[in-house]
């Protein structure tokens, strides 16, 4: 009974990568009719209108009512950094960038991590996890020094980064918050997204406006919210309650195999053998990280 368990953790959790990485093609499919910020906003705002009841129907509400002033504080500056910046970072990547290119830098997430535990959570490297590091630097510049940097993929390279440093801040901060297991993940979740989701998407709104959506784009936004977030969360949270870190930190990499294929599949993007090569290597290099700091698969992963 127990190994049937685990088989069903493990076709759920990869269930849930295939969900997010089909999250690359859908938003690069959105992006042509709605703004960068303001898609972030709908999609995520809706997913905490989604996520709402379910935390009701888990009987969280009234631990909701009695979270401390410095709890609501801890997760709306986490809701702010994984939600608002992080989300809507990536979303602007994807309007300048390709998704393999942007699916590429946001695996060196696990690299800021990395140094950001030594500064913050006071967590020092091994030489593997060193070697691990150095494999996935090596691997972004085999994919990014031949063809170089043409000058319109230069915004959402800095676009990018800026997303990889708010996605290495929320995942130290997500594991300090987590790593006190006093609050369950569904509403560190919730909470946090909502904070999130709701400046996110006054700051779409502002800037960018809501534009004439036609249905296909009210359905990629509901299906992102409600399948790819507010239940793919709920189902990865349920998985790590069986799997171990180390089996989920390999599910999740699968991700860097899987967004490429659907990129070239559905939105016609190419890659050469040598940016493949590079993909390998960065793959490679970030699993060795993750495999080494089996911890980090505690937290929620972000993904589109």
């Amino acid at each position: 009974m127990k190994s049937d368990s685990r088989v069903v953790a493990i076709a759920q959790a990869l269930f849930v990568t295939l969900l997010w990485s089909t999250s690359w093609v859908l938003i690069k499919i959105g992006l042509r009719e709605v703004p960068a910020l303001t898609f972030a906003g709908l999609r995520y705002a809706l997913a905490f209108l989604v996520l709402v009841p379910v935390l009701a129907y888990r009987g969280h509400l009234n631990q909701v009512r009695q979270l401390p002033r410095k709890t609501w504080s801890r997760l709306a500056v986490l809701g702010v950094l994984f939600i608002a910046v992080t989300q809507g970072a990536q979303f602007l990547a994807l309007a300048y960038l390709p998704a393999v290119t942007v699916n590429l830098i946001l695996s060196l997430t696990t690299i800021a991590v990395a140094f950001m535990g030594v500064l913050f959570l006071a967590e020092r490297p091994g030489p593997v996890q060193w070697g691990g590091i150095g494999l996935a630097l090596m691997g972004a510049l085999v994919y990014f020094l031949p063809g170089g940097v043409a000058g319109g993929q230069a915004i959402g390279l800095i676009v990018a980064g800026v997303c990889v440093l708010a996605n290495g801040g929320s995942g130290v901060m997500g594991r300090d918050v987590n790593r006190r297991k006093d609050l369950p993940p569904l509403l560190v979740t919730t909470i946090s997204m909502g904070f999130g989701a709701i400046l996110l998407l006054g700051v779409g709104l502002a800037f960018q406006g809501l534009p004439r959506l036609s249905l296909t784009g009210w359905l990629i936004i509901a299906w992102l919210a409600v399948v790819n977030t507010a239940l793919a969360f709920t189902l990865w949270n349920r998985t790590l309650q069986t799997l171990t870190a180390v089996e989920s930190s390999v599910i999740n990499n699968t991700m860097l195999i899987q967004i490429p294929i659907l990129a070239v599949i559905f939105l016609g993007e190419r890659l050469t053998w040598l940016e493949i090569v590079g993909l390998a290597l960065a793959g490679a290099g970030t699993l060795i990280v993750q495999l080494r700091r089996p911890k980090l698969a505690e937290a929620t992963p972000a993904h589109p």
